[in-house]
């Protein structure tokens, strides 16, 4: 008797695999889910905490540990993608508030701009730059500008009003500006 193969996982939907997952408790579908989307989530999260690698990894398995929990609870109304990075603001939302709560640093303690760094290319810079954005105006900014956001999801996600979402990117790109001009400076000294 001839065993049937399996049906490779990674032809299936994002929904497929979840319900995999849900129902039959599929391991494969799970680690599929994973490697799919993982690489992104990474990046959205690291560009949100603009620290170290570590800690986005950390986001990140704190990020899945909530979606497995809770993926029976989700509609289908979204893309699965877009669903997980919500969660993923969620986790960066909670490690920025509890890092606030823990590292009270006297304003007038803070430099006024970054080192000055050496210069390998303009991402280098523009993704340094990112980093060194106050926490408020860096969500806002990779929300908008690199996950193309509308300010209405913003504000619903982050949940201000829409206004603050457009002042706040306003004062983050006028900000990043800067730090790209001094930057270039820098180079040139």
């Amino acid at each position: 008797m001839d065993k049937m193969e399996p049906q490779p996982v990674s032809t299936g939907t994002d929904r497929d695999l979840a319900e995999a997952v849900l129902y039959h408790g599929d391991e494969r579908a799970f680690r599929e889910m994973y490697r799919r989307h993982t690489p992104r989530l990474l990046g959205f999260v690291s560009r949100l905490l603009g620290r170290s690698t570590d800690e986005a990894e950390d986001v990140v398995q704190e990020t899945w540990i909530r979606a497995s929990k809770n993926l029976e609870r989700f509609r289908w109304d979204s893309a699965f993608s877009s669903w997980l990075l919500g969660i993923g603001l969620n986790v960066v939302r909670d490690v920025i508030r509890r890092d606030a709560r823990t590292t009270m640093i006297p304003v007038d303690c803070l430099p006024e701009s970054p080192a000055p760094v050496s210069r390998h290319d303009d991402r280098i810079d523009l993704e340094r730059s990112i980093k060194s954005l106050p926490d408020d105006r860096r969500l806002v900014l990779i929300l908008h500008d690199v996950e193309g956001m509308k300010h209405r999801e913003i504000a619903q996600k982050l949940n201000i009003p829409e206004g603050t979402s457009k002042t706040t990117l306003s004062k983050a790109r006028r900000q990043l500006r800067v730090l790209l001009a001094r930057a270039r400076e820098n180079d040139h000294e």
